[in-house]
C-alpha cells in the first residue's frame, strides 16, 4: 500500500508556463536585478547574467513540474542514469534554444543596451567532467528531454570542477576551478529529500523474530547527501527532466561539547570530512587518501541515488517491491557507479527485509552497465581491505555474490579452475582487489560498448568469459552528441544556412541533415560560397580565441588543423607533434612546392599525475615557441596549445576546424565523440580505423576521409615483435625528426626534459606503436594538404561530411538505449 501522505498527482492540474514575450521578459529581469538581486545596470557584469538567467527559469518551472508531475504516475516505467561526471558546461544559450525565446530575448535586453553574448560570457563552465564521458552524459540527458523519455541522471555537485589549466613555461598548472563561487542560478535545493550515506562502522548478524538470518550495518560514520535539481530542456517541446545532483555534508555541524571546551578546529573536522566527498571532480588518486576520498564518492553516489528511487517508488507505488524491476532500470555510466549493484542488494535485503532470491532478481533485471575503456588498466578495482574499512557490508554482499557466481561458472564448465579465477570479481592478488567491473556485469542485465569495433573488442577480449557466459547480455550503442549544442548553438550562421535549404526539421530529427547532400553539388556554386564565407567567419572566430588564449596568430586562410581532447599517450598527441617537426623541417629545407599552409592546434588537460601527459603539453609548447618564432617558417606553419579547454571553447573550436585529428592507436579508443561533433560542422576528419572513427568513414566514404595507420589486429600482431628503430632506419623523414628532437633543438636551455617521451617513442614496449604509424600518417597528411588547395573539392567534402552525420546524433542513441534496454 501507498503510504499515508501519498498523493495522487493525476489529479494535479498542469501549471501554466510565464509569457516569454519580450516585454513580459524585461519586465522579469530588471525585477530579478532590482528587487531580488538588489543591483542596478552599473552593477558587476555577473548579476547582470544572473538576473536574466532567474528570469528564464521562471518560465522552465511549470514546465518543470508539469513534467515531474507526468513522471511520478504510479506504473510509469523511468530510467535513472547514474555517472559520476556530467560536463553540462553553459545553460542560459541552451535553455533560449530549446524553449525558441532567443530573439526575445534579445529584445528585451535591447531596452537595457545589453548584449546577449557578453551577458553569456558571465556564465561560468559548469565543469563537472573530465572529458568525453562527463559530455557524453550531458548529451544523453539533453536527448532524452528532446525525446520526452522520463530519465533522471544522478551525479554529484563538486564544488570544484575538472581543475583550470594555465601554461607556466610551457608546464601544465594546475588552478581550482571554483564554478559555484557565485552560486548557480539554475539549480534548486531539495533538502526536504535529503539522504543519510553510511561509511566504516561494522556488521551485526541476528536472527529476526521469525528466527530469518538478517544483518545490520552500525556504529556508522554518517554523512548527509542534499539533492541540488537543474532542469534539462527539451527542443522546442513542453518537457524539463532533471539533473539530480548530491552535495555532501556533516549530520551535525560541529561538535558542540569539543567547541565549548575550546577544540575550535576539533569541532568542525566531522563537518570538514563530509564536505570533502563533494568538494572536488575526482582527485587526484596516486596516494592512498585520494583512492579513498574517490571511492567514498562512488559510494554516496550510488546510495544516495538509490535510495531517491526507492523513496519516489514507496510515495507513488507502495511498499511491495515484486513488480518494481518492471518500473524502474538503472543505467551505470562506466564503472565509477558500479557499487550501486551491493549496494541495491543492501538495501532490499538488509532494510527492506527481502530474502536473497528476490533481491538478486530485483537488482539483477534493474541493473545496466556501459563501458567505455579497452584499456585493463582504467577498470577499477578497489583492494579489499578498504573496502572491508570503508563498506564492510557492502564487502559481505559482493563475497556472497561472487560465491554464488562461481559456482555457476563451476557448473558450466567444471574444473575449469583458470577461469574461474579469470572470472571472479575478487582478483586473488598479492593484495585482494575487487574488480568493479565483473561486479557490474554479474549484476547487470545488459552490458554495452559505445562503438561497433569496442563492443565486439569487449566481446572478444577484455569480457570474452563473459561474453561466452552470457552472450545475451551484450549489445553495441554507439555514441552520439546532440545537435542541439553542437550545431544550433555552436554554429548559428551555418545552422540558418542548412534551414534555409532543408527545412527547420533536422534539429529535432538529424537524419533529415541527409538532405543537404544535393547541395554539395559543385555546381551550387551560390551555396558552396554562403558555406565557405560561413566557414571563414567561423575560423575568425577560432583565431581571436587562439590569439586571446595563447598569443599566437592564426591566418584564416590557412587550414585550421586541430586536435583538442584529453592528453594521453594512446591519443598520440605525440604522434601530431611529430609530424608538425616534420613539417618544419620541410619548410627549413626548402621543401615548399604546392605548400599547404597550417595552423595547428592542440589542447587538453593532462591528469595531475600523469607524467608523460604533462611532459607531452611542455613539447607542444616548446616546439611552438620555435616554429612561431621562426621567419622562415611562421607564415607557412603555425603551432599553438590552447590553455584550458573546456565546452565552452569546442562551441568555437568544432566550427572553426577544417581538419579533425583522431589518430588514436587502432583498438584503444572506446569511441570518441569529439569526431562527431567536427564532422556535423563540416571538418574533415584524418584517423585511424578504431572507435566510432569506423563508422563515420562508413557514413562519409572513403573519398572524404583521411584514413591511415594500422588496423586493430594489425596492432595486436605487430606488439609481438615491435622493433621502433627499423622504421627509423628505413625512413628518412622520421630519421630527421628524430635527430632534430635527440639534439635539443626544441629544448635547447633545459637539457634532457624530453628524456622520458623519447624513450618511450623508442623503445619496443611502447603500446601505442608511435613510429609504426608515422609514414601512414605524413602519408595522409599530405593527401589531406592537397585536397585542401582545391577549395570547391574541400568545400563540396565539407558539405558531405555535415550532411552524412545524421547517425550521430544521441538522439539515435538514446532510442536505441529506450528500444533494446530501457523499454520505457
Amino acid at each position: 500500500m501507498p503510504k499515508k501522505n501519498w498523493v495522487d498527482t493525476s489529479k494535479i492540474p498542469d501549471m501554466e508556463p510565464l509569457q516569454a514575450d519580450s516585454r513580459s521578459l524585461s519586465e522579469g529581469f530588471h525585477r530579478y536585478l532590482r528587487n531580488h538581486l538588489g543591483h542596478f545596470l552599473s552593477c558587476v557584469p555577473f548579476y547582470i547574467y544572473e538576473a536574466m538567467a532567474l528570469t528564464i527559469r521562471d518560465r522552465i518551472m511549470a514546465r518543470w513540474s508539469n513534467t515531474w508531475q507526468r513522471h511520478k504516475q504510479p506504473k510509469t516505467r523511468k530510467a535513472y542514469y547514474m555517472s559520476l561526471e556530467f560536463l553540462i558546461g553553459r545553460a542560459l544559450g541552451n535553455h533560449l534554444l530549446n524553449l525558441d525565446i532567443e530573439k526575445e530575448t534579445r529584445e528585451a535586453l535591447c531596452k537595457f543596451s545589453v548584449e546577449l553574448e557578453d551577458l553569456m560570457e558571465e556564465e561560468p563552465d559548469a565543469g563537472l567532467g573530465n572529458g568525453g564521458l562527463g559530455r557524453l552524459a550531458a548529451c544523453f540527458m539533453d536527448s532524452c528531454a528532446t525525446l520526452e523519455l522520463p530519465v533522471i541522471g544522478y551525479g554529484i555537485r563538486y564544488e570544484y570542477g575538472m581543475f583550470r589549466q594555465e601554461i607556466n613555461e610551457g608546464y601544465q598548472v594546475e588552478e581550482p576551478d571554483h564554478w559555484l563561487r557565485d552560486g548557480n542560478p539554475w539549480e534548486v535545493s531539495r533538502p526536504e529529500y535529503e539522504q543519510t550515506i553510511h561509511f566504516g562502522g561494522r556488521t551485526e548478524h541476528y536472527k529476526n523474530k521469525d528466527g530469518i538470518h538478517r544483518v545490520r550495518w552500525i556504529e556508522t560514520n554518517d554523512v548527509i547527501a542534499i539533492p541540488y535539481d537543474m532542469p534539462i530542456s527539451g527542443y522546442c517541446n513542453e518537457t524539463i527532466n532533471t539533473l539530480r545532483l548530491w552535495k555532501a555534508t556533516a549530520t551535525k555541524a560541529f561538535n558542540l561539547d569539543e567547541f565549548n571546551a575550546g577544540s575550535y578546529s576539533e569541532a568542525v573536522e566531522a563537518k570538514n570530512d563530509a564536505e570533502h566527498i563533494s568538494m572536488v571532480l575526482y582527485p587526484n588518486d596516486a596516494s592512498e587518501s585520494g583512492k579513498e576520498l574517490r571511492l567514498r564518492q562512488q559510494y554516496f553516489l550510488a546510495s544516495a541515488s538509490i535510495k531517491d528511487v526507492i523513496r519516489l517508488w514507496e510515495e507513488t507505488d507502495g511498499t511491495d517491491y515484486s513488480n518494481f524491476a518492471e518500473f524502474n532500470v538503472f543505467q551505470m555510466n562506466d564503472t565509477h557507479p558500479t557499487i550501486a549493484v551491493a549496494e541495491l542488494m543492501r538495501i532490499l535485503l538488509d532494510e527492506k527485509q527481502l530474502e536473497w532470491g528476490p533481491a538478486w532478481e530485483i537488482t539483477t533485471k534493474t541493473m545496466a552497465y556501459t563501458n567505455h575503456t579497452l584499456l585493463p588498466e582504467a577498470l577499477e578495482r578497489w583492494p579489499v581491505s578498504l573496502m572491508e574499512s570503508l563498506l564492510p557490508r557492502l564487502m559481505e554482499i559482493i563475497y556472497q555474490i561472487n560465491k554464488l557466481f562461481l559456482l555457476e561458472v563451476a557448473l558450466k564448465w567444471p574444473g575449469d579452475t583458470d577461469r574461474q579465477a579469470r572470472m571472479s570479481i575478487i582478483e586473488e592478488s598479492e593484495q585482494k582487489q575487487v574488480r568493479m567491473a565483473y561486479l557490474a556485469i554479474v549484476g547487470s542485465f545488459s552490458v554495452n560498448g559505445v562503438a561497433r569495433l569496442h563492443s565486439e573488442l569487449l566481446c572478444n577480449g577484455l569480457f570474452k568469459d563473459f561474453y561466452e557466459f552470457w552472450p545475451h547480455k551484450f549489445n553495441n550503442k554507439t555514441n552520439g552528441v546532440t545537435p542541439r549544442r553542437w550545431i544550433a548553438r555552436a554554429n548559428p550562421k551555418m545552422t540558418q544556412l542548412i534551414t534555409e535549404q532543408i527545412g527547420y526539421e533536422w534539429v529535432a530529427d538529424l537524419s533529415h541533415i541527409h538532405y543537404l547532400k544535393e547541395s554539395a553539388n559543385p555546381e551550387n556554386q551560390e551555396f558552396h560560397q554562403k558555406w565557405f564565407d560561413i566557414k571563414q567567419a567561423n575560423k575568425q572566430r577560432l583565431a581571436d580565441l587562439v590569439l586571446e588564449s595563447s598569443g599566437v596568430e592564426f591566418n584564416p586562410e590557412a587550414m585550421f588543423d586541430v586536435q583538442v581532447k584529453r592528453i594521453h599517450e594512446y591519443k598520440r598527441q605525440l604522434l601530431n607533434v611529430l609530424h608538425v617537426i616534420h613539417l618544419y623541417i620541410r619548410i627549413k629545407n626548402g621543401d615548399t612546392s604546392n605548400w599547404t599552409a597550417r595552423n595547428v592546434l592542440i589542447g587538453g588537460k593532462a591528469a595531475p599525475g600523469y607524467h608523460m601527459a604533462k611532459l607531452l603539453i611542455k613539447l607542444v609548447n616548446n616546439v611552438a615557441d620555435i616554429i612561431n618564432s621562426d621567419p622562415d617558417v611562421n607564415s607557412k606553419l603555425k603551432l599553438a596549445f590552447l590553455p584550458n579547454f573546456n565546452v565552452s571553447a569546442m562551441e568555437v573550436i568544432a566550427p572553426g576546424t577544417d581538419l579533425s585529428e583522431q589518430i588514436s592507436t587502432a583498438g584503444k579508443e572506446a569511441s570518441g565523440t569529439g569526431n562527431m561533433k567536427f564532422m556535423m560542422n563540416g571538418a574533415l576528419t584524418i584517423g585511424t580505423f578504431d572507435g566510432a572513427n569506423i563508422e563515420i568513414l562508413e557514413h562519409v566514404g572513403d573519398d572524404n576521409f583521411f584514413l591511415f595507420g594500422l588496423k586493430e589486429d594489425e596492432v595486436a600482431e605487430m606488439q609481438q615483435h615491435y622493433d621502433p628503430q627499423s622504421f627509423i632506419d628505413n625512413d628518412p623523414d622520421l630519421q630527421a625528426v628524430m635527430n632534430l628532437l635527440e639534439s635539443g633543438h626544441f629544448n635547447l636551455f633545459e637539457p634532457e626534459i624530453f628524456h622520458d617521451l623519447i624513450a618511450s617513442i623508442r623503445s619496443p614496449h611502447d603500446h601505442w606503436l608511435t613510429l609504426a604509424d608515422f609514414r601512414s600518417y605524413v602519408d595522409a597528411q599530405e593527401n589531406a594538404a592537397a585536397c585542401y588547395r582545391d577549395r570547391e573539392g574541400w568545400i563540396h567534402k565539407s558539405i558531405l561530411n555535415t550532411a552524412s552525420s545524421g547517425y550521430f546524433s544521441t538522439d539515435r542513441t538514446m532510442q536505441e538505449y529506450n528500444k533494446e534496454i530501457w523499454k520505457l
